[in-house]
């Protein structure tokens, strides 16, 4: 039985096809990859699929290239790609194709083994999108243990989202991430017209008995309510190569943080020096210079 507790990136992993060319992304090796910087490599896993194509290769070459633990059964759908376009401040713009790999994550016997041994896990509401993962997702979440730190880092894209899949992701989640565009979509399909954005994440972190919600701002800022107390970081001034990953670095170093028992307030402080650094930076798993990590 292998008793080795592991960080783990659930979900999607893909190649994000951007202007200068493709690059190894989705939100969960992202997240496992930064946390790795803080907890040791070793100690994290993306948790994923491949299909049986080229790409499948490339992908394992490039997580090993960046030192990542994965577990990707491979099926028979083909592997995930993003096209990415950027705006001219670098914002991301994603066509995700669909009916791929990752939106048909087997459940395995390897899986469920390292759920039980699961330290700490991060999912989102994409790769939800389809009713093999969204099973396979659901199915890991309740078999982790009860200390686990279940991170639901919400990620609204286009269409692939539902309030099922919210509701049911916030049931089974201890820490939430969300932004503030996601916050007004959350606003309209939960009817909380009269509350305020800081009125709004109290609701949530009490209805769902959460220890802790992450609200991030872009160039405002972000938050971090937990019962009782309230942490605000201002978002440093950058200059910004791309924001690719830059969320999912937010999340794995503040995770990291968290884990190794910083406070909360150090935690948030390092997750928005790790995130302002990767915006500086091109894709979405940049080395650390050694300071980032002193």
């Amino acid at each position: 039985m292998n008793q080795k507790r592991y960080v783990v990136g659930l979900g999607e992993v893909l190649w994000d096809v951007l202007p200068e060319g493709k690059k190894l992304g989705g939100a969960p090796a992202n997240f496992a990859y930064h946390a790795g910087q803080f907890l040791g490599m070793d100690n994290t896993i993306a948790v994923s699929a491949l299909g049986e194509d080229a790409l499948a290769e490339e992908t394992i070459e490039a997580l090993k290239e960046h030192g990542l633990n994965y577990m990707l059964p491979r099926v028979k759908y083909p592997t995930g790609t993003v096209q990415v376009t950027l705006s001219g401040d670098g914002i991301p713009a994603y066509e995700i194709k669909e009916n791929v790999a990752w939106d048909n994550i087997p459940y395995t016997a390897e899986m469920a083994e390292i759920a039980k041994n699961c330290r700490a896990v991060c999912f989102g509401s994409l790769a939800q999108r389809n009713v093999v993962s969204w099973a396979t997702i659901r199915q890991f979440l309740d078999d982790t243990p009860k200390d686990c730190l279940k991170i639901f880092d919400i990620n609204l894209r286009q269409q692939f989202y539902s309030k099922d899949v919210i509701e049911e992701s916030f049931k089974r989640c201890n820490i939430l991430k969300i932004n503030d565009e996601e916050l007004v979509v959350l606003k309209r399909m939960y009817g909380y017209d009269d509350l305020d954005m800081w009125g709004i994440c109290e609701k949530i972190l009490a209805d769902y008995q959460l220890k802790m919600l992450v609200l991030t701002c872009g160039t405002n800022g972000s938050y971090v309510f937990a019962p009782g107390l309230t942490s605000f970081q201002e978002t440093p001034k950058v200059t910004v190569a791309d924001t690719v990953g830059a969320g999912d670095s937010f999340t794995g170093s503040f995770c990291a943080a968290i884990l190794n028992g910083k406070p909360m307030e150090e935690a948030h402080k390092r997750a928005v020096q790790v995130s302002a650094y990767v915006c500086t930076q091109n894709g979405a798993m940049p080395a650390y210079p050694e300071k980032l990590l002193q």
